[in-house]
């Protein structure tokens, strides 16, 4: 790597080596509570012990059911370090879409925020008869551990090793099935580490963590990467724009990565005049088509702008994180308009183009590519060819400097608030509903939000069946905002939607 000195490629091990390089320096201030990267340690340590006495083995998988906290940050490196396999889940799931989840990982436990937004999740799993063992995170240490617990535990931390499985994170195709991205730990801790130095991440830096943790930007651009760098993290549960611009202000934020809509509220919102966001120094962000005005306002100074001193986006997907990235000094049309170069350890190039600014689908190959899909082969087939290329399924252009340009995508999935939404799954939901014949789901602009969903039903189905029944059934990103009522769906000869008809009208 370029900027930082080599460090462990184990997380068991970089969790060790970052307690004893960082020590009583801060690693997560989350409210009143503030804990130190030696004491991050000690309390992962007696995580895993109590994982051990729960009964898990090695190698199978933990779910972590939650939203950002530092207890969640504890749960999910206490997993890989008793010789699980962690795998984060979205914390605006309905317990439908997690007990799926539980199932095809044969989890062994799931960790549970239980009344995270009023909701009763432990309650609502249960009743759906999972046979996973079911944790609050509150109680996840508090279970009576032996000193042969942890002895096992730092056992299985020793024996880890890079190309072990760490993590699998949840995906989807356009066939709508969800697809887990399995990750070692070697690419986790890299390709963290070749984000960290493209954005001079160091010990210094305060770190507003508002992208989810259960996403792999939170955790492995967060979580990892405050291992790495001796960054101090603040979660970020749920995203108030008042609350997030006193926390930059009184805790002098210089890190804040994150969608645009992150960007957009902070600019339009009534008190910002009124707070001091002059700390901040670096913002990464994506997901979505980026106006070059909101990276200029981002840049300038106040009252007009952030104030931000590096500004830069990136390309990235569930697997492999990371892809493109910009550098400090990059125009501001740069910024907004590319996804900038490759990372260190990847390379990407379009696929048919017979001249390097050709259009055609991205192909990305490296280290950070996943190691497949869990227990799914077919898919990892079609994903990653023969020679080692990931395609993305994303239709895009390279300048001559490299930079990529996502111009459209092969996939029907769209972004909304910086969330992949994956029609297929939306409409596999929705057919289920009495009165909806037929129906197909699309991306529409959204000021906001980017995109959001909308509907086209055929049937006597009312807006509001199909809205509410999505709402019991789907993460509240997933739910169409628009529902239009059509006699038939465009269709070609062959039956397939012709959504591009759909979204031209």
């Amino acid at each position: 790597m370029l900027g930082l000195p080599s460090r462990p490629t184990t997380l068991p091990a970089l969790l060790r080596d970052a307690a004893e390089r960082f020590g009583e320096h801060p690693a997560y201030v989350d409210g009143a509570t503030v804990t130190s990267y030696a004491e991050l340690l000690v309390r992962v340590e007696t995580a895993a012990a109590a994982y051990v006495a729960r009964g898990l083995e090695p190698g199978r998988a933990v779910a972590v059911w939650a939203p950002n906290s530092t207890e969640w940050a504890v749960a999910a490196l206490a997993v890989t370090y008793a010789g699980g396999v962690l795998v984060p889940l979205n914390s605006r799931y309905t317990a439908h879409e997690v007990a799926d989840v539980l199932t095809r990982t044969d989890a062994a436990i799931a960790v549970v925020a239980d009344g995270f937004l009023g909701r009763t999740q432990i309650a609502d799993l249960a009743g759906l008869g999972t046979t996973t063992q079911l944790v609050d995170l509150a109680d996840l240490a508090d279970d009576g551990t032996t000193p042969d617990h942890l002895a096992e535990a730092r056992q299985r931390a020793d024996a880890a090793t890079p190309d072990d499985v760490a993590d699998v994170l949840f995906t989807s195709g356009t066939t709508g099935r969800s697809k887990g991205a399995m990750s070692a730990h070697r690419q986790t801790i890299g390709v963290a580490q070749a984000w960290a130095e493209l954005g001079g991440v160091r010990a210094e830096d305060r770190y507003l963590v508002v992208n989810p943790f259960f996403h792999s930007f939170g955790y492995k651009i967060g979580i990892v990467v405050g291992l790495l760098t001796g960054a101090t993290l603040f979660p970020v549960a749920t995203f108030d724009v008042d609350q997030t611009m006193r926390t930059i202000q009184d805790q002098r934020i210089t890190l804040l990565p994150g969608a645009p809509t992150i960007y957009q509220s902070l600019l339009a919102a009534p008190s910002r005049s009124d707070v001091d966001l002059s700390s901040l120094r670096l913002a990464v962000t994506g997901a979505a088509v980026v106006p070059v005005v909101l990276i200029e306002r981002m840049r300038a100074a106040s009252p007009d702008g952030l104030g931000i001193d590096q500004v830069v986006t990136a390309f990235g997907m569930t697997e492999a994180v990371v892809v493109t990235m910009c550098r400090e000094g990059d125009s501001a049309e740069t910024v907004a308009t590319t996804n900038g170069r490759a990372i260190p350890g990847m390379e990407i190039r379009i696929d048919g183009a017979a001249s390097p600014t050709d259009e055609g689908e991205l192909l990305v190959r490296g280290e950070h590519v996943m190691l497949g899909y869990l227990d799914d082969p077919e898919a990892t087939a079609a994903a990653i060819d023969a020679d080692g290329w990931l395609h993305t399924g994303d239709v895009g252009t390279l300048d001559e400097a490299g930079n990529l340009r996502i111009t459209d995508r092969l996939k029907d999935m769209y972004i909304s608030g910086g969330f992949n939404v994956y029609p297929a799954e939306v409409e596999q939901v929705l057919l289920r509903l009495d009165g909806v014949d037929d129906v197909a789901v699309v991306g529409s602009p959204d000021e906001r939000l980017g995109e959001v969903g909308t509907a086209y039903v055929v049937g006597s189905a009312t807006a509001q069946d199909v809205v509410a029944f999505a709402r019991q059934r789907l993460a509240n990103f997933k739910v169409p905002r628009h529902v239009t009522h059509v006699d038939a769906l465009p269709r070609n000869l062959s039956g397939k939607v012709l959504k591009t008809q759909l979204r031209s009208s």
